[in-house]
């Protein structure tokens, strides 16, 4: 009888933890549009890679997931204030931000890309040549970082909060470059009419983390744990070959 009711203890305590599991809330933070990793389809439904490797993650550590959309400049400060529990949106690891903020281990890792018209011809490593050029960039990311410490006071540097309106300012010639993530520029400056590559892509930082609050390691833990199954499985590869043509995985 002893070991009956051990038994029944045992199981409605696994029963417990599991239901416990699947009825955890997280909230997780995106930059939108920030093509391919996530922007909203023609339906209005939010997508991208990022958002479908956090369905993975969430399905894989049996969390309800509520996703929510949140501008760039108040990703940290979001965070921090409890509004969404991670912030899993291109988010480069810097030691900066790692003062503030918990990361995972890197999940992907793009270089930043050059873009700009067909009559673009300057080698953008040539201070003098570059000298009075206006290069935008998004505001707070790394590519604002590199362009910042290696061309402050030599070009004209232009900052957007979002990667869609930097386009727009390119179309509309009142940019002479942009330098952007690689695969944003694929997306949103090569798919258009009369653009092109103009400088060689140049990698920038750690790669790519899941952000959470500092005290959260257990939550980092977890998420650690989920995305190295994602990895191992196949399921990464999956969603990563349904954007890109070459591999981004860390």
């Amino acid at each position: 009888m002893k070991k009956l009711m051990i038994a029944a203890s045992c199981a409605l305590a696994l029963a417990a933890g599991t239901a416990h599991a699947q009825d955890r809330n997280l909230r997780i933070a995106f930059d939108v549009p920030y093509e391919p990793f996530e922007y909203k389809d023609d339906n209005g439904e939010l997508t991208g890679f990022e958002v479908e490797l956090a369905d993975a993650m969430c399905e894989e550590m049996q969390a309800n997931c509520e996703f929510v959309i949140q501008a760039w400049d108040g990703m940290i400060p979001g965070l921090l204030a409890r509004k969404f529990d991670l912030i899993m949106s291109s988010m480069s690891i810097t030691a900066e931000r790692a003062e503030r903020v918990l990361f995972s281990e890197p999940y992907y890792n793009t270089p930043g890309g050059w873009f700009g018209p067909n009559d673009f011809n300057t080698d953008v490593t040539d201070m003098d040549a570059m000298k009075g050029k206006t290069i935008g960039v998004q505001r707070g990311t790394t590519m604002d970082t590199f362009v910042t410490e290696n061309m402050g006071g030599i070009v004209t540097i232009k900052r957007y909060t979002t990667a869609d309106d930097m386009v727009l300012d390119l179309e509309g010639q009142r940019l002479d470059a942009v330098f952007v993530d690689y695969p944003v520029g694929e997306q949103t400056v090569l798919t258009k009419d009369g653009f092109k590559e103009v400088g060689e892509p140049v990698k920038l930082g750690e790669g790519v983390g899941v952000a959470m609050r500092k005290r959260d390691k257990d939550l980092a833990n977890e998420v650690n744990a989920a995305l190295r199954t994602l990895k191992n499985d196949g399921t990464y590869d999956t969603i990563m070959q349904k954007y890109f043509n070459y591999d981004i995985k860390m």
